[in-house]
């Protein structure tokens, strides 16, 4: 409770400074516009709890890359294994890893092998124009894993077909303890009918000392983007990205004393679109492919699993009219996914889709989204997934609810992973006869504009999960294929675990004000409790693993030339302990991080100090992945 308190204090005098200002005229959080649903529309209009953050607004933040700045945003829960992007899970309404779909532009990221990848977002943190957070169910839309949210990337150099964007060159510079040093640079330059960008950004650290090893990161993501405008409203639009990352990920997957692990991923994404815009409406056409290669050593001297993954991706959709207010669109997806690995061992898979999304204002105010897709897979043979969304906006309220169906397919590691070894006396050991996951979701909630500048959402929502994947304790006479197995191993076997109903409550502020001519303030709060229960008297790891209350906020104060700037989470959940590492997660956790920047009269340098884990709290997102302390740093920043 003592963390719940201070970050009441933190959150309360932020949102009360503000307030007690005389209104102004900014319009910073009037309606805003989204594409969450394949179709820009007003947020009103969908239905659906849509948050969206511009990170231009967030430059300030004290985070150090793309799922740092997740980690404080209303409604998301990412587990960190490891610091500056080393390793984390995205989680939103309690859905685990691989039941959160990371889309970049239209094309989906979740790489094929693991859910630990997905947060590996290769787009330079300056190339993001915006992203949406839609919270709930979205299979109806984008098919498997978008079970309990979709983060929807749109990056400045794809979305210029819409709005040219300015040209601009930066690059900041950031070092501070255990050898911490981090680069990055951005340039953009925008011509007649040509946009191009390119980018390169790298976190670098010996980290703290860990049992045996240090808790080092070298990531590096650099990419190069082109949109170039046809006559005759043709464009085109291409980006390729390499993503390379060596860490250290000791107790990252086991609680093994032995386990000193370290791995390297590297990854390329190269993703080409054609648009033409018609008469009635826009056609567009995407052909994505994503290459990644995954090396783990348990130990310095081992052999490493070497896991060599391929997905290809390839879809068309057309948006029109059937009215003035009556919108559609129609496409088709295919997707390719291959594995070479010496622990899983060779496998692919083919998966196509069609889809219909329909949109109806009714009056002024009323709006109905009804969509139905049908996937078909060689795994689990073919799905229908319905949605259907509803909005009744009359002023400054905003009333909504949706129901609809949700899937998820096994990766590569739940059905085969410990598959392609000689011996395997213990761990998890996947299943090639897996089903794939359905749910039911049904929310309804509300969004309330009391001002241009400050907006409260809430929303209750429940989901009844059958099929549900999970890793559960299984003896050796219960295992499926015995193979390669020994009678006294201790081992977990993913299966199909019958049924996990998931209830929850979502609250999000926002508030971005300006005070006076010479000071501002930008500040996000939001609050998400869950109740995920089965009937099983063994809780299953999903429902150990997310927590039942988190909190996270941040807030940007700024003054002159000055800002000040935290970001925090308060978390509480299920405890656990492995008392042969001495690992623990606690109960729960207050976590909050601090910047002071000073900017030029110019706007072009900027001169910053920052604290992360100000109050050197001892903590574990997932046992045995240490978080480090108290962490101090500080660097400059060029804009031209």
């Amino acid at each position: 409770m003592n963390c719940i308190f201070r970050v009441s204090i933190i959150a309360g005098l932020v949102f009360s400074t503000s307030i007690s200002h005389a209104q102004t005229d900014s319009s910073t959080l009037e309606n805003i516009t989204v594409t969450s649903s394949l179709l820009a529309q007003q947020k009103r209009e969908t239905g659906r709890n849509i948050f969206l953050v511009k990170p231009d607004s967030l430059k300030s933040l004290p985070v150090n890359s793309v799922d740092e700045l997740l980690r404080y945003l209303p409604g998301v829960e990412v587990q960190l294994r490891g610091p500056q992007g080393s390793q984390s899970d995205i989680v939103i309404r309690g859905g685990t890893f691989q039941q959160v779909l990371v889309i970049i532009d239209g094309i989906k990221l979740n790489d094929p092998l693991t859910g630990h990848f997905n947060s590996y977002i290769p787009i330079n943190a300056g190339e993001i124009e915006r992203i949406e957070v839609l919270k709930g169910a979205a299979s109806a839309v984008y098919g498997s894993e978008a079970v309990g949210g979709v983060i929807n990337i749109i990056t400045k150099t794809f979305a210029a077909k819409n709005k040219t964007p300015k040209n601009t060159i930066s690059g900041k510079v950031t070092a501070g303890e255990y050898n911490l040093l981090n680069n990055e640079v951005y340039g953009r330059w925008s011509g007649k009918a040509t946009i191009i960008s390119a980018g390169i950004m790298t976190n670098n650290a010996k980290g703290p000392q860990l049992r045996g090893t240090t808790g080092f990161f070298h990531n590096t993501t650099a990419n190069i983007a082109l949109t170039h405008l046809f006559r005759n409203n043709w464009a085109a639009s291409f980006r390729s990205a390499g993503d390379f990352r060596d860490f250290n990920a000791q107790n990252f997957y086991t609680t093994f004393l032995s386990d000193t692990a370290n791995e390297k991923v590297n990854s390329w994404w190269n993703h080409f679109n054609i648009s033409k815009k018609t008469k009635k409406g826009v056609l567009n056409m995407d052909a994505g492919y994503k290459k990644l290669r995954d090396q783990y050593w348990f130990r310095p001297t081992s052999t490493p699993n070497d896991n060599k993954t391929n997905m290809a991706t390839v879809q068309l959709y057309y948006t029109s009219s059937l009215a003035e207010q009556h919108n559609y669109t129609i496409g088709a997806q295919v997707l390719r996914k291959e594995i070479k690995s010496t622990d899983r061992g060779n496998h692919s898979l083919w998966h196509g889709a069609a889809y219909a999304i329909f949109r109806h204002e009714l009056s002024n105010d009323v709006f109905l989204n009804e969509s139905l897709r049908l996937d078909c897979d060689e795994n689990y043979g073919a799905i229908l997934v319905p949605q259907i969304n509803f909005a009744w906006s009359p002023s400054i309220f905003t009333v909504r609810a949706s129901a609809g169906r949700s899937f998820r397919d096994a990766d590569f590691t739940e059905r085969y992973n410990n598959f392609n070894k000689a011996l395997v006396t213990g761990g998890s050991i996947g299943n090639p006869g897996l089903a794939a996951e359905n749910s039911w979701n049904i929310e309804t909630g509300f969004d309330a504009w009391f001002s241009k500048e400050f907006h409260i959402s809430s929303t209750i929502f429940h989901r009844n999960h059958t099929n549900l994947i999970d890793w559960t304790p299984t003896p050796y006479a219960g295992m499926p294929r015995q193979t390669k197995l020994v009678p006294s191993g201790n081992y977990a076997l993913a299966k199909n675990v019958a049924e996990i109903r998931t209830t929850g409550i979502e609250v999000d502020f926002v508030l971005n004000k300006k005070l006076n001519h010479y000071s501002s303030v930008y500040a996000t709060l939001g609050y998400t409790w869950l109740q995920s229960e089965n009937n099983d008297p063994l809780p299953s790891f999903y429902i150990s693993s997310h927590a039942k209350h988190v909190l996270n906020f941040s807030a940007v104060y700024n003054y002159k030339n000055f800002s000040l700037a935290t970001s925090g989470i308060y978390k509480e959940r299920n405890s656990q302990k492995a008392n042969v590492i001495n690992a623990e997660i606690s109960k729960s956790y207050f976590v909050v991080n601090i910047k002071l920047n000073y900017q030029s009269d110019s706007r072009k340098g900027k001169l910053f100090v920052q604290a992360d884990n100000l109050l050197n709290t001892s903590y574990s997102d997932l046992l045995g992945s240490k978080m480090p302390g108290r962490w101090i740093s500080g660097g400059f920043e060029i804009t031209l």
